[in-house]
């Protein structure tokens, strides 16, 4: 059984994703929160397994909630709620650690697979849209974000470098033991030596990493 927390302002919101993860008998809700701040100590309180945060809510805004619950040991995935017309929210999100975000108009269907996906460790956010993401964020500091994720990917050596990249361009770790000709156990063990030696936690950070370094500008 997969313990969810909701966490929105809107209580209809929240009703109605309730009422949606009833129809799951493999999903249950442990609490809801209506802002941020309450979803961190409901968070401590309940300790889900994955909660699905709202970014804009009072008190704590969602993402500031995201850094926080993702900092602490043994931190449930996260799921941000948002729209296109906040990408760098959504970035700023997924460098804290969430597992990926849902549009506000996903199908109940959708939404009720994405929390599956992210309790196995798979991240909801397809390498189409992370590359939509990353091309609209094109300050004057992407030079300087470039330079320094370089510098923290320069500690990877041989396959853990193949790895990395591989997973910046959404390949599962069967697609890249195939296309390595390693094992899917050799794979796991060159992902978590990422993370590890990144100081990373999670699949999607990798990717954000390695686009940010420019590695799959090559």
């Amino acid at each position: 059984m997969t313990a969810v927390l909701i966490a929105d302002d809107d209580p209809l919101v929240r009703m109605g994703l309730t009422l949606m993860f009833r129809g799951a008998p493999d999903l249950t809700v442990v609490a809801e929160a209506g802002d941020g701040r309450e979803a961190v100590e409901l968070t401590t309180r309940h300790r889900p397994d994955v909660v699905l945060m709202d970014i804009r809510m009072p008190v704590m805004d969602g993402l500031t909630a995201t850094e926080e619950i993702r900092s602490r040991p043994g931190a449930p995935e996260v799921i941000v709620m948002t729209t296109f017309d906040a990408d760098d929210h959504v970035l700023r999100a997924l460098r804290a650690g969430a597992a990926g975000y849902l549009l506000k108009d996903t199908p109940p269907a959708e939404i009720v697979a994405a929390v599956r996906q992210v309790r196995m460790g798979n991240p909801v956010l397809s390498p189409a849209v992370t590359r939509r993401l990353l091309a609209r964020v094109t300050d004057s500091r992407a030079d300087e974000r470039r330079t320094r994720a370089g510098e923290r990917l320069s500690v990877l050596v041989g396959r853990e470098r193949e790895v990395a990249v591989a997973v910046g361009r959404g390949l599962s770790n069967a697609e890249i033991g195939a296309e390595l000709h390693i094992s899917l156990a050799t794979v796991k063990t060159h992902v978590s030596a990422v993370l590890t030696k990144c100081g990373l936690n999670n699949r999607v950070q990798i990717a954000l990493l390695v686009h940010e370094a420019g590695l799959l500008d090559d």
